[in-house]
């Protein structure tokens, strides 16, 4: 398997990657291995299939009529 090399990577950065590994249960390697692997994930899925996914996730959470909201906050301005 390759390796990779990521240099000058600010020291607050380094330690919150070991937090979060920590936090995990992981090693700081498996964890920097799956913020990648994540991130890749994110960027190949299309505009579409997020904003599908996304409106399953808050089908349920969002209620009441958008223009309920907008007249709110106008009045509030």
């Amino acid at each position: 398997m390759a390796q990779l090399l990521v240099r000058d990577v600010p020291r607050d950065v380094v330690d919150a990657l070991k937090r979060q590994a920590a936090n995990h249960g992981r090693s700081a390697e498996a964890e920097h291995r799956l913020i990648l692997e994540a991130a890749l994930k994110a960027g190949r899925e299309g505009f579409r299939e997020r904003a599908a996914r996304l409106r399953e996730e808050t089908l349920s959470k969002i209620v009441g009529d958008s223009a309920d909201l907008i007249r709110q906050d106008r009045d509030s301005r």
